[in-house]
């Protein structure tokens, strides 16, 4: 089992659960972050500090989510790994209200 970002992080993309995470799985693309599911050690760290509450478990995946475990592993291996806390977009806080919005990820 892995951990995986879901539609919440875009246009978000704190990094408040990049600081915690021991073994430095997560990657950064232009507006969105992903888990490599290979590299995840499933420590549940990086969940609470999620400020959106856009990590979860593939088990317990909201409704409607389910294809971010496949988009995670897609793109992990193409972004770089990021291990550092960065500031958020400065609209990150306006974004975080939105619901849909996967048509705004960019790849």
């Amino acid at each position: 089992m892995t951990f995986v970002v879901t539609e919440s992080c875009i246009k978000c993309k704190y990094t408040d659960c990049v600081d915690v995470c021991p073994v430095d799985c997560f990657h950064e693309g232009p507006n969105f972050l992903v888990i490599d599911p290979d590299e995840c050690i499933d420590c549940t760290l990086c969940e609470p500090e999620c400020p959106v509450e856009a990590i979860y478990s593939e088990d317990e995946l909201p409704e409607g989510q389910e294809s971010f475990i496949t988009l995670n592993a897609e793109l992990s291996p193409l972004w770089p790994v990021i291990t550092d806390l960065k500031p958020a977009p400065e609209d990150a806080d306006e974004w975080a209200k939105i619901d849909s919005k996967l048509q705004h990820l960019e790849r």
